[in-house]
């Protein structure tokens, strides 16, 4: 069974809310994990042949002059559906990385084999106290470090890697668990908030 530990996480930029609509990438970040311990990262600009609206060059600090030097979204994309070879994959608010993921790579005619895992539904589950579950919020909430600025796809990808180990810290801890199937912790975001601790009880009486 393939352990929550060993994951890709990652973040996109993009110029809008939905590809369904003609939004594009314009930056993906992505840490790899690997027994919990970080062991590699990606992380480039893309040029999708858009201009960038100034709301989004205010909220991302990347600008339509930083992407004209950029790569195209298609090159990019290739060398990123190899890093992600083999890997389940993480994200804060997954639907939205998600959908980007899967338009960009069907535009290249590429697909992968991990499946996703939200951090943010699984912090409802786990940081039930959080005041909010915004990335900023949970990083704050779980003592984490922060030594950057969000909204760049890189920044923010390492800091939801660090939110996900301390997650699954908290769970090990908590439930007095070994090891954490990545399938468990997908069952867990979708399990409701009054019935974590009995799902988790009933996942390490299995083990027994």
């Amino acid at each position: 069974m393939p352990n929550a530990n060993t994951v890709v996480v990652l973040d996109f930029e993009t110029t809008g809310l939905s590809p369904g609509v003609g939004d594009r990438a314009i930056e993906i970040g992505a840490v790899k994990i690997e027994d919990g311990e970080v062991t590699d990262r990606f992380q480039e600009l893309m040029n999708p042949g858009l201009y960038v609206s100034g709301y989004i060059e205010s909220y991302t600090g990347i600008t339509n002059a930083m992407l004209a030097q950029a790569r195209p979204c298609g090159e990019v994309m290739r060398d990123f559906s190899e890093f992600i070879t083999g890997y389940n994959l993480v994200a804060h608010n997954a639907s939205f990385d998600k959908r980007f993921l899967d338009a960009e790579l069907e535009r290249i005619s590429t697909d992968y084999s991990g499946q996703f895992s939200c951090s943010m539904l699984t912090a409802r589950r786990i940081c039930q106290q959080a005041s909010d579950y915004k990335l900023g919020t949970l990083v704050d909430f779980m003592n984490i470090p922060i030594e950057g600025v969000f909204h760049r796809a890189l920044y923010d990808s390492e800091m939801t890697a660090k939110l996900w180990l301390a997650m699954l810290d908290d769970v090990r801890e908590r439930y007095v668990l070994s090891v954490i199937d990545f399938g468990l912790m997908q069952k867990l975001a979708k399990t409701p908030k009054h019935a974590v601790d009995s799902f988790w009880k009933a996942t390490c009486h299995k083990g027994d």
